[in-house]
């Protein structure tokens, strides 16, 4: 006798609970992390048209105000750039490691590596506010007097450079205060077991956007610090 019940039941499979790394509107997690990865892409274009408007300001600027340019350069603390430069190097490793990590499924190591990225980005930031706090005190800040500039052309070009210097590097420290709460944000929901394993979509972008943060200073670094470093003293 046939077990009509049985018959009329769809298969087992049909009842599966999709995985929950899945959103509903995709596929698969391959065509899923594709997207997201497209959507990443996508928005590092927008900011680097952003930041390469300002880098071709700052490129037009410096034909005009060459040796203008080289002086402002000469103020500036060598030293403390380049310890800023070594240290998001270095968290452009910690984070890759960490993406590695989340593939893995290692929910202790993806938390060490991430809470060690946002604690090298906050150095960074804090190294940059003695920078910024030193500039102050020598009155090296947008629009301010520089008296040892002798004429008003130098002045001018002087007072531009501080000001693309202050601007470009204070929105890449705004950056930075983005990614660091973005990697926290992301080192909780690893705490939690989230976004690990086949859910690493979200680790793997906000990780592109931390490297394309490192690579902006990698640009900021030689253009304020050293494009004087030929002519006189590094600096203060």
């Amino acid at each position: 006798m046939v077990d009509h019940a049985s018959a009329a039941a769809p298969p087992a499979a049909a009842h599966a609970a999709p995985l929950p790394a899945l959103a509903h509107h995709f596929e698969d997690l391959q065509q899923q992390r594709a997207a997201g990865e497209l959507g990443m892409w996508l928005f590092l274009v927008t900011e680097i048209m952003f930041f390469g408007g300002l880098f071709l300001a700052y490129f037009v600027y410096r034909g005009w105000y060459a040796a203008e340019f080289a002086a402002g350069s000469h103020e500036m603390n060598v030293t403390l750039g380049a310890i800023n430069t070594a240290v998001l190097l270095t968290s452009s490793l910690t984070m890759a490691l960490a993406v590695h990590a989340a593939a893995q499924a290692d929910r202790r190591r993806v938390l060490m590596l991430l809470l060690a990225t946002a604690g090298l980005g906050l150095v960074f930031l804090g190294i940059k506010a003695w920078e910024y706090y030193h500039k102050y005190e020598e009155h090296l800040i947008p629009f301010a007097g520089l008296a040892f500039a002798h004429d008003r052309s130098e002045r001018e070009g002087l007072v531009t450079f501080l000001n693309l210097y202050f601007l470009m590097t204070g929105l890449h420290a705004f950056h930075m205060i983005i990614g660091i709460v973005l990697v926290l944000v992301v080192a909780a929901a690893a705490w939690r077991g989230r976004w690990l394993g086949e859910q690493t979509v979200v680790v793997h972008n906000v990780g592109l956007y931390w490297h394309f943060v490192d690579l902006v200073w990698v640009f900021l670094f030689p253009f304020f610090y050293l494009v004087g470093a030929s002519g006189g003293p590094a600096g203060h």
